[in-house]
């Protein structure tokens, strides 16, 4: 462990920060690279000439967040880390990097279900990092869960952050294509969640840099309208889904009348539009019949 006084250390953090980038990121660099959690570092405060110990050297922090602010390089890939919910989790390159706004997922199901509920089965398709499933699974011990990928490395990543993050065994993970690694499921499922790629063609090529040259376009780009995903697993959630049950999906900001309607044509019920925490329609939800 490397040590260093409070008074430099908040010195230093100013001087880093003055540089460009958001205090958010920097907290990021700071827990996962340094060993320094927020928490930490204000209680440290009101003790400036007390001592921080350090993971590593500032001189590496510091390389680390100037190829952030200099190459646009996701903060949480330079670290190998994001935090999500309550959720410390494993990202590459490979998977997506959870959004705070997809956090309200977790929200909407404790609003349909309550906050204690029976026994009942769930699937996540596409799970990337495994975060909604994870925090549904540890937040319904009595569930069952099933999340899916199409690739086997980001499974491997989310099978690891399920392990690290429960010492449950009520969710499973495989391997394939949206619904395609679910038959033996067909008609058994209570509530199924997809956050799929979603971004229309056209808005994708005008991403910021530091997603689009860095976040798997695999995990974005969802045809040239960006319904093509949300089309498919709309149209085939009836085979999987309980008569009654859920589908929870999220949109892109302008896509939760296309989405309502897609549902209505595949017999669902109950159907609304809910906005994230910026009043956009970013999550279509229905019950199928």
């Amino acid at each position: 462990m490397l040590s260093v006084s409070v008074k430099d250390f908040l010195v230093w953090q100013k001087k880093q920060l003055s540089k460009g980038g958001d205090s958010q990121s920097f907290a990021v660099l700071l827990d996962c690279i340094g060993g320094v959690t927020a928490n930490n570092l204000n209680l440290l405060r009101i003790n400036p000439e007390s001592k921080l110990y350090l993971k590593k050297n500032l001189e590496f922090l510091e390389s680390v967040w100037e190829d952030h602010l200099l190459n646009s390089s996701p903060i949480q890939y330079l670290c190998g880390i994001t935090f999500w919910r309550d959720l410390k989790l494993k990202v590459t390159n490979k998977v997506l990097i959870p959004r705070s706004e997809t956090e309200l997922i977790v929200d909407i199901v404790f609003k349909i279900f309550g906050e204690k509920s029976r026994k009942l089965l769930f699937a996540e398709l596409g799970t990337g990092s495994g975060a909604i499933s994870i925090a549904l699974s540890l937040a319904y011990p009595l569930w069952e869960g099933i999340a899916t990928d199409i690739d086997e490395d980001v499974l491997e990543i989310a099978i690891k952050n399920y392990i690290d993050s429960s010492e449950q065994s009520n969710l499973k993970f495989f391997r394939g294509h949206w619904w395609t690694p679910l038959e033996s499921f067909k008609g058994k499922i209570d509530l199924a969640i997809a956050n799929p790629p979603y971004i229309p063609k056209d808005t994708y090529e005008k991403l910021p840099k530091e997603v689009k040259n860095f976040e798997p376009k695999i995990a974005l780009l969802g045809g040239e309208d960006g319904l093509k995903h949300l089309r498919e697993i709309i149209q085939k959630a009836p085979i999987y889904l309980k008569e009654k049950g859920w589908l929870i999906l999220e949109n892109h900001f302008d896509q939760g009348e296309k989405v309502k309607q897609l549902l209505l044509k595949n017999k669902f019920t109950s159907i609304e539009i809910v906005n994230d925490l910026s009043g956009i329609g970013r999550f279509t939800i229905g019950r199928y019949k």
